[in-house]
């Protein structure tokens, strides 16, 4: 089948990790954060084009607030820091979610970092921060009733924040959890699934590697009847 298109990663267990090794969470957010660096960069390399991590949901908003405190830190220092290598490689950023929902200083980063990356025209890293698929769909629908428009599932596809982006081929969750947890549910209509018990600070090059394997072995039929060979 080849490489996907688009993969997701629902980045989980960062703080499960680091109590198991009688860390502060915000030790684990860390760990998480230099991970999805290495890790986004062995993706491109594989020749993924499109490539959404999820860093923040809605949900996670209403976690304590020392630990929103550390995680925008991350965040201020993750887009003060690496804008100029995803231009100089031709990565375009694009972060998702409800910027009224994190610090003004961050959404200025985040501006300032689509600005700087704009042009990239290798392949796209969108970041879902603040973000949840039911609330991004809600908003899609409220748009369109504001433009008077009907939408076919293309249009309505283009309406949602990461509209020109292709639909979800792979979603790789961590963390040894089995569900999606409201992340790019439309998106994800056709996905492949794949859960891996690690948490993500200890899901390696190696790992991403084998749920390409698997992904590139299954029959994507879309509805279609099983291939005459099977």
């Amino acid at each position: 089948m080849g490489v996907p298109c688009h993969v997701g990663i629902i980045m989980d267990g960062n703080g499960r990790w680091a109590k198991k090794r009688l860390l502060p969470r915000l030790a684990g957010h860390r760990a998480g954060m230099q991970r999805m660096l290495a890790l986004v960069e062995h993706a491109f390399l594989c020749g993924i084009k499109n490539i959404t991590v999820f860093a923040l949901s809605c949900e996670n908003l209403s976690r304590p607030q020392s630990e929103l405190d550390g995680l925008f830190d991350l965040f201020r220092e993750y887009f003060s820091t690496q804008m100029e290598n995803l231009a100089q490689k031709g990565i375009r950023l694009r972060v998702i979610g409800d910027r009224a929902l994190i610090p003004s200083d961050i959404a200025d980063l985040i501006g300032a970092g689509e600005a700087r990356t704009a042009a990239g025209d290798k392949a796209t890293l969108a970041i879902a921060i603040g973000y949840g698929g039911r609330q991004d769909i809600v908003a899609a629908c409220n748009r369109a009733v504001r433009e008077q428009r009907e939408m076919t599932v293309e249009s309505f596809s283009e309406t949602l924040s990461t509209g020109g982006m292709p639909a979800l081929d792979l979603l790789i969750r961590t963390g040894d959890e089995k569900r999606i947890s409201n992340f790019l549910l439309f998106e994800a209509a056709y996905a492949e699934l794949i859960f891996s018990a690690k948490m993500f600070p200890d899901f390696t090059d190696q790992d991403f590697d084998e749920a390409l394997k698997d992904y590139s072995a299954r029959d994507r039929r879309f509805g279609r009847i099983r291939r005459q060979s099977d």
